[in-house]
């Protein structure tokens, strides 16, 4: 009997470039659907992360002070049970601070 149960992995960001990072290792190496992964402030903050990245790092006078970088960014999907551990690695390789799935 096959095992049709589901699980939902989420994943925690410092930057908003790791969590988009994330979404692309879910979606080419796992051939999770783009509109299953979901991308949100890990608090109830607007947040573009804890850490400056992507544009907002890459100013010539340093990083951009006016960046809301208020907590981490949570990456979640609703995967089948049987992809838990590669899913798992994939957001490890993508920088996960945190990944729990329940």
């Amino acid at each position: 009997m096959a095992d049709n149960s589901t699980t939902t992995i989420r994943a925690t960001f410092d930057t908003r470039a790791a969590a988009d990072l994330a979404v692309e290792h879910l979606v080419q190496q796992q051939g999770i659907s783009r509109p299953d992964i979901f991308v949100r402030s890990a608090s109830d903050r607007n947040t573009a992360g804890s850490a400056p990245s992507g544009g907002d790092a890459s100013h010539d006078q340093g990083a951009r002070r006016d960046a809301p970088l208020r907590g981490e960014i949570e990456v979640s999907a609703d995967i089948a049970s049987s992809q838990v551990a590669a899913v798992q690695h994939s957001l490890g390789e993508a920088g996960a601070l945190n990944v729990s799935g329940r």
